[in-house]
């Protein structure tokens, strides 16, 4: 069985579990109402695509913040969604009765709890990535919107992402133009930063902190920061790349190794600079994988997945200048796929120099060149605007989940071991019950 037979084999069967899932069948024609609960960064971010949306209105927003929760219902006012400010998850379940899904953007310790309490008042969920902060806290999720015949999507954008699925579905299932996948490199670069402030007309009493589960203001503030409210940096960033290798390998990792340490920042409990080794075991080979998370400079191409075999590479980032396609001399000419519109080919380098030859220059010979492609998809919505379309039509009954919680729940099988890795410095091997909720 080659590549290809295998990706369409696997894919065809996952069509099958996908055709048997229950169905939520929203009439198209009433608007959905939402709640939006946490607005940080993260949460205006997929506020201000929810608003793009056609049929939604966002009727409740919750953040114990003030200072963040006024702005946002000031935001949505302009765009004529008169929704309700609540600091309180339990009252807002409590009084909003027509809710009909639940967007939950807030620290990683708060997934599992307000998830669950939203699953329970009825409500679809959309959380952000990771599920949970503890696999068990992950599988009491899952087990509840099962119970409750709810959905659970997990933020893992990159699987509605039209640029991602074109790579999927046509560079690699269809046309396979790597050749055998034999090698994964990503990385995830940033910047240093000085940690976040708040006004100090702004504080939060410490006892309402101390309510909501924080030491301080400043931890409330940098929570990203500490183990008691994230996993850390694989669950912030590299488990994203994770869960595109997972997705396009069509498998999860027999082993992990992961090195990582603190070298820049005082006063913060998990690491700043990351590396990870993972082998995958596939049909059509062995696959080994490196991720770096690094701090340092943020100057290159940013976040980005690059998959290699003998034939060429696909490079893919959310941003397309992080986005290249490179055949290899000797591979079979691509020109049939850029005719069918899989990849668009770029001006050779030489081509656009002067032919004009110095007598006098120093000839090297070259090897022959890498033939350089892009892909022929730009977006025009932001990235997280795909994913929840997802699930709005999913709730519709009109689509699947690209990112249901039992997938999500098998890429982060990978945090926990990459944390075990780490904290006993040996390479650890992954057994099928780590990927089972």
């Amino acid at each position: 069985m080659n590549r290809r037979q295998f990706l369409q084999s696997t894919a065809a069967a996952t069509t099958s579990l996908l055709v048997s899932s229950p169905s939520f069948a929203q009439s198209t024609s009433d608007p959905l109402n939402i709640a939006l609960i946490g607005v940080g960064e993260q949460g205006r971010n997929l506020m201000q695509s929810a608003i793009e949306i056609p049929n939604l209105r966002i009727r409740a927003v919750c953040d114990i913040w003030p200072y963040r929760r006024k702005p946002a219902i000031d935001f949505l006012d302009i765009y004529k969604h008169k929704a309700a400010e609540y600091s309180d998850l339990a009252e807002m379940l409590e009084k909003e009765k027509d809710l009909h899904a639940a967007i939950i953007a807030t620290p990683d310790f708060l997934h599992a709890p307000q998830s669950i309490a939203c699953l329970k008042a009825g409500l679809h969920v959309y959380c952000e990535k990771p599920t949970a902060d503890s696999p068990d806290a992950a599988r009491a999720m899952i087990q509840t919107a099962r119970q409750a015949n709810r959905l659970l999507q997990i933020g893992y954008q990159r699987r509605s992402n039209p640029r991602y699925l074109h790579v999927h579905q046509k560079l690699l299932t269809e046309a396979n133009l790597p050749g055998r996948l034999t090698h994964i490199n990503a990385q995830w670069t940033t910047p240093l930063r000085e940690d976040l402030g708040f006004p100090k007309r702004a504080l939060i009493p410490d006892d309402e902190l101390r309510r909501h589960g924080y030491a301080s203001m400043h931890e409330f503030r940098n929570w990203r920061h500490f183990r008691k409210y994230t996993p850390g940096l694989f669950a912030d960033l590299g488990i994203h790349q994770i869960d595109v290798s997972n997705w396009f390998l069509n498998a999860t990792p027999r082993s992990i190794f992961a090195s990582a340490s603190l070298d820049y920042y005082k006063g913060r409990e998990h690491p700043d600079n990351l590396f990870s080794i993972l082998e995958y075991d596939t049909p059509i080979g062995l696959v080994r994988a490196s991720y770096q998370i690094l701090t340092t400079t943020s100057a290159g191409a940013g976040p980005s997945e690059h998959f290699m075999g003998p034939q060429g590479s696909i490079r893919i980032s959310e941003d397309h200048r992080g986005t290249k396609i490179y055949r290899e001399p000797y591979a079979p000419d691509w020109d049939r796929y850029v005719n069918l519109h899989y990849l668009n080919k770029e001006q050779p380098a030489n081509a656009l120099r002067d032919q004009t030859q110095d007598p006098n220059a120093i000839k090297v010979q070259e090897t022959g060149q890498l033939t350089r492609y892009d892909l022929p998809i730009t977006l025009d919505k932001p990235p997280h605007q795909y994913h929840l379309e997802n699930f709005f039509a999913s709730i519709r009954g009109q689509s699947q989940l690209t990112c249901p919680a039992t997938t999500a729940f098998a890429t982060e099988a990978a945090l926990w071991k990459a944390n075990q890795s780490i904290a006993t410095k040996s390479m650890l091997a992954f057994a099928p019950a780590d990927f089972t909720a």
